[in-house]
């Protein structure tokens, strides 16, 4: 090493190290408890009585899992087979009520010839869901979900074929008018859009209906809403609820930020006054209230009335998420939309909802589990929930008499798997759509 570099360079090694034995490996289950579960004194005494709290737990109610009967005729055989399996004193569900009594918590009191049709309408279900959940499959199959919901209606509640094509009638009328009046103004076609389906729906259908079916009767038994119950009932509203809240959400949440003055107060007045009154009190304004202000003679279906409370109770919710998400973005994304020439509705559409909805796929997906729960409280205006009304009726036998827990039990672990589905789907796509560092 020369002198010069000597000044330079603190210290050059001149000869090679020998050879090291590799470390040893980092991995595996002992690695994985030392990071995870004891990595300090305070989480080792943490992870200890965690550890206690589950043993304590599954040491007290595991007997009760494990000692079930699901063959049986009625509580008292229940018992007789876990004492004389189990001993005097030994505790087990009596499962046999679920096994009994499966089709009340699913299809409630619906005629049991008839089970096809909502078993059909929840298959059909998935079929019209995939195009939207999942992007890559065929754009022509959202045809059938656009016209699933009138399906869904007329194989639940069947009756005459006529009125549920009169409803999609509706809708071409307003699609025509808005087509025909946007060129002159938006916010003008958009509420003759509304209006124009809605006075047809009201004056138009019933004598339309009336000379059709006189002339061409097709249709299928009708079912009242009363022999609904169960998750059938639940899935309805829930699925109902959620198809409906979305746009009204979007509409109100854009409606908040409007520059007009009558728009927004409506806007702000509705979340305010939504989010203010217990969802308990909207139910029983659908279930009382709501026919005093209808024409006399009016026969609105119970089950569309709350479907209809349901919806504008979780609306304005989602309203206040997506006003979260637009709130989010950058004040640069509208400036780019005014510098791309624009309109309103076009910089919403391709620019400023896209981003916001995507921010706010959390809050959103946690309103529709929110909502789907609270279904359970249609039992206060007499519809058979799954929760509290279908176990009532299903200890009002004296077979069952007795039985607790079990009911709870069951239902709990149904919303579980739905709820459960519904989150994952979200973050499956919350990954999908987080293109941020990609």
């Amino acid at each position: 090493m020369s002198d010069m570099h000597a000044e330079t360079v603190p210290y050059v090694r001149d000869t090679m190290l020998p050879q090291s034995e590799p470390p040893n490996a980092q991995s595996g289950a002992v690695k994985w408890l030392r990071e995870n579960m004891f990595s300090s004194w305070t989480n080792a005494i943490l992870t200890a009585i965690g550890v206690a709290i589950i043993y304590v737990l599954f040491t007290h109610f595991y007997p009760w899992f494990a000692h079930g009967v699901w063959n049986a005729s009625s509580v008292a055989e229940c018992r007789q087979i876990i004492t004389e399996t189990y001993g005097e004193g030994a505790t087990g569900a009596c499962w046999a009520v679920i096994k009994a009594r499966w089709n009340q918590y699913l299809f409630g009191f619906y005629p049991r010839e008839l089970y096809w049709r909502p078993i059909l309408t929840f298959v059909l279900m998935f079929v019209a869901a995939a195009p939207v959940l999942y992007t890559s499959l065929p754009r022509k199959m959202l045809w059938f979900t656009v016209a699933y919901p009138l399906l869904a209606l007329w194989l639940l509640w069947g009756g005459s074929i006529w009125p549920v094509l009169m409803i999609a009638v509706g809708f071409v009328i307003g699609f025509v008018v808005i087509r025909m009046l946007e060129t002159k103004n938006m916010a003008l076609a958009v509420a003759a859009g509304i209006l124009v389906p809605v006075l047809f729906w009201i004056y138009a259908v019933g004598p339309i209906d009336n000379v059709l079916t006189s002339v061409l009767p097709i249709g299928i038994e009708a079912v009242p809403s009363r022999e609904f119950g169960g998750f059938l009932l639940a899935i309805v509203i829930g699925l109902g609820g959620i198809v409906m809240s979305l746009p009204l959400g979007i509409v109100l949440a854009l409606g908040r930020q409007s520059d007009m003055f009558l728009i927004k107060t409506f806007s702000v007045m509705f979340i305010e006054f939504i989010r203010g009154v217990p969802l308990i009190t909207l139910l029983f304004v659908a279930s009382l209230l709501l026919n005093y202000f209808l024409p006399p003679g009016t026969n609105f279906d119970i089950i569309l009335r709350v479907m209809i409370l349901v919806t504008m109770f979780s609306a304005a919710y989602i309203a206040e998420v997506i006003r979260g998400g637009l709130a989010a973005l950058p004040r640069g994304q509208y400036e780019a939309a005014d510098a791309l020439g624009l309109d309103y509705w076009r910089a919403q559409r391709l620019i400023i909802l896209p981003q916001a909805l995507k921010i706010s796929i959390p809050g959103i997906v946690s309103t529709f589990i929110g909502m789907f729960k609270d279904t359970t409280l249609v039992t206060f205006v007499g519809l058979y929930d799954p929760l509290k009304s279908i176990p009532d009726s299903i200890r009002a036998a004296f077979e069952w008499k007795g039985t607790y827990w079990e009911h709870f039990v069951f239902v709990g672990a149904v919303f579980f798997v739905i709820n459960f589905a519904m989150s994952r789907y979200s973050m499956y796509l919350e990954r999908k759509l987080k293109r941020d560092h990609r």
